[in-house]
């Protein structure tokens, strides 16, 4: 797909960019964040709550789609949009940072990754081809090309080699390409190595990926390694296709890579923790365990305009979770996917606007921070 991608306004006073692509079910205004539906479904929120909260664009999982209930089944199905009831973009990763967790249950060749299914025990190869095979079957309209994601404490060594397999592999998924209405992006690995990322940068943008993403991040480096490198690796990417930063997720870490220059972002931060009972608000995080909510009769945001804020109290939501309650993690993971796609919006909007105090009062969000309000 040509001019899939369109930088419409970039910032004045960050390297922030407002965009959109293109893709075979519709339109994405970037930066974006996309919920994690690794089976297929966003843990505990409807497809109907994502699009009524501003749901773009979903992310679904190769690998556990692979295994169960197989993409072959899918396929046969009418494809994974039919098949989860969702007529947006979905974006499928290729599976490779699943089998970075499974250290001690795969082996990593040139040939691919030969891994033990976490279900029963079997023994599957997973090759770049077949990363792509998959992907096609599962008819999403965002591809990933198979990657090693590297540990953050790897050696300088075996980090180099790795990452010469990643841009080997990403040649090879190319060539086994069939769809011509399905984008894929390159991953750019090379660890916590400057000039390892950008060789691996120099590599990757002479081949015909539609866009490009940045992994082996938010493994354990910190916050600052993170922003370094991040930042670092961001600069390097061409301007006329989008930027991902793959599985980092934290709103402070959104509003700082936003600023760099990323376009898109998923992570599980948002659902697992509402599942928890870790809340996002304007004001902080609510830990909604915490005994001095049990007689609270306020929302839990004020300022939010959530189903869950609209209509439910602080001590109802303790209840529900104390409870173990299956309507807790439908509550909780509602509100902070709602607040994450506010998050979204706000920076569009700062980019789109010129405003630099939106700027301002996003930095001023602690996720850190425990809520006094």
């Amino acid at each position: 797909m040509s001019h899939h991608f369109t930088v419409i306004k970039e910032d004045s006073a960050t390297r922030g960019r407002f965009g959109r692509l293109m893709t075979a079910h519709g339109a994405i205004e970037t930066p974006c964040f996309m919920p994690v539906g690794t089976q297929g479904t966003v843990k505990a929120v409807l497809p109907r709550d994502l699009k009524e909260m501003g749901c773009q664009i979903l992310l679904g999982n190769t690998y556990h789609l692979y295994l169960r209930p197989g993409h072959e089944l899918i396929h046969e199905l009418g494809g994974l949009h039919k098949f989860m009831g969702w007529n947006r973009p979905i974006l499928t990763d290729s599976g490779g940072y699943q089998i970075f967790s499974l250290a001690a249950m795969r082996k990593i060749t040139d040939e691919g990754a030969l891994f033990q299914s976490h279900l029963d025990g079997s023994s599957h190869l997973l090759t770049p081809e077949k990363a792509v095979a998959v992907q096609e079957a599962l008819g999403s309209d965002i591809a990933m090309a198979f990657d090693e994601c590297i540990p953050a404490d790897a050696a300088r060594e075996y980090v180099q080699a790795s990452t010469q397999r990643t841009v080997r592999w990403a040649k090879r998924g190319l060539n086994a390409r069939r769809k011509t209405d399905q984008l894929m992006f390159g991953i750019i690995q090379g660890g916590l190595f400057e000039d390892l990322r950008r060789g691996c940068v120099e590599e990757m943008i002479a081949l015909p990926f539609e866009g490009f993403a940045v992994g082996g991040l938010g493994v354990g480096e910190g916050e600052a390694q993170l922003n370094a490198i991040g930042g670092f690796t961001v600069g390097l990417l061409p301007p006329d296709r989008p930027r991902y930063l793959m599985g980092v997720g934290r709103p402070r870490d959104i509003i700082n890579a936003v600023c760099a220059g990323f376009d898109m972002f998923d992570c599980v931060i948002p659902t697992r923790n509402a599942r928890n009972g870790t809340l996002y608000t304007w004001s902080g995080k609510v830990n909604i365990k915490r005994a001095e909510f049990a007689n609270d009769p306020r929302p839990l945001d004020e300022s939010c305009g959530c189903y869950c804020c609209g209509n439910f109290s602080r001590a109802y939501l303790r209840h529900l979770y104390m409870a173990s309650e299956i309507l807790s993690s439908q509550l909780n993971s509602l509100h902070n996917l709602y607040f994450y796609h506010r998050l979204m919006d706000k920076c569009r909007e700062a980019i789109r606007d010129g405003n630099p105090e939106v700027w301002e009062r996003l930095r001023d969000i602690e996720d850190t921070r425990e809520s006094t309000v």
